[in-house]
């Protein structure tokens, strides 16, 4: 089952209604806030472990829908976590977290009975998309959906990756379509630079943040080309988009 909040994102819930339920586990405590904050900002419920242990003894009491995993925790390896997991809640679906990139990494990730398997650094918008389409296909949640967001006559489908502006068909690349879908999941919502890179790019992008600049720009030419602006400029503040007056 799918419901669009008030700030116009699409929220996943548990066939009887309930929010999906998602457990963090990594033993760095800057990246479980991060990652908590963002899928709490989905509507999701988040519990976090730091170590193998308390992940174990968190899902017997939560009872997760979906589990983000790192491989390397400080009283077991993710491998042995999940091997445990798997023996008292054997169909939840499980998002390793790994700095290791090695192709043997991923494989034993994987055969090991691991469903995906991201990186770090990690894009937040990956880790939620990749989870949302794991929770999906688990079964935990109704398939219904209602995945598109509308902005006036700004629509865009998470599921299809479809965006249309009055009927027109807009073409985007996939880092144009991320960051219109963060534009429009806050409507009339400044959002900083800062928390634009944090959502789009990876959370600890090196670049220069004159790349949100670059790719406003590229929106602009595409979203709003001889017709009412919507994305708008605060100076010193940041973007937001808004219906065309």
């Amino acid at each position: 089952m799918t419901t669009t909040s008030p700030q116009g994102r699409t929220e996943l819930l548990r066939a009887d209604g309930s929010p999906v339920r998602v457990l963090v586990v990594d033993d760095e405590l800057s990246i479980t806030e991060l990652l908590s904050m963002a899928l709490r900002y989905e509507g999701w419920q988040i519990r976090s472990a730091g170590d193998g242990q308390g992940a174990l003894q968190t899902a017997r009491e939560f009872r997760p829908d979906a589990v983000v995993l790192d491989m390397m925790l400080p009283d077991m390896d993710g491998l042995a976590v999940l091997g445990r997991l798997r023996r008292e809640l054997p169909d939840v679906p499980v998002l390793f977290l790994t700095a290791k990139d090695a192709v043997e990494d991923r494989i034993a990730g994987l055969t090991a009975g691991g469903d995906d398997y991201v990186t770090k650094p990690f894009s937040l918008e990956e880790v939620v998309a990749r989870l949302r389409g794991l929770i999906r296909r688990s079964g935990a949640v109704d398939r219904r959906s209602d995945s598109v967001l509308v902005v006036g006559d700004l629509t865009l489908d998470e599921d299809s990756h479809e965006v249309f502006r009055g009927g027109d068909s807009i073409h985007l690349t996939a880092t144009e379509f991320e960051l219109l879908r963060f534009l429009m999941r806050n409507p009339r919502r400044v959002l900083s630079k800062a928390q634009i890179l944090d959502r789009v790019w990876s959370y600890d992008f090196g670049g220069q943040a004159n790349v949100v600049e670059l790719y406003i720009s590229y929106l602009r030419r595409k979203i709003d080309a001889g017709r009412e602006p919507m994305i708008h400029t605060r100076r010193g503040a940041g973007y937001l988009i808004k219906p065309a007056a």
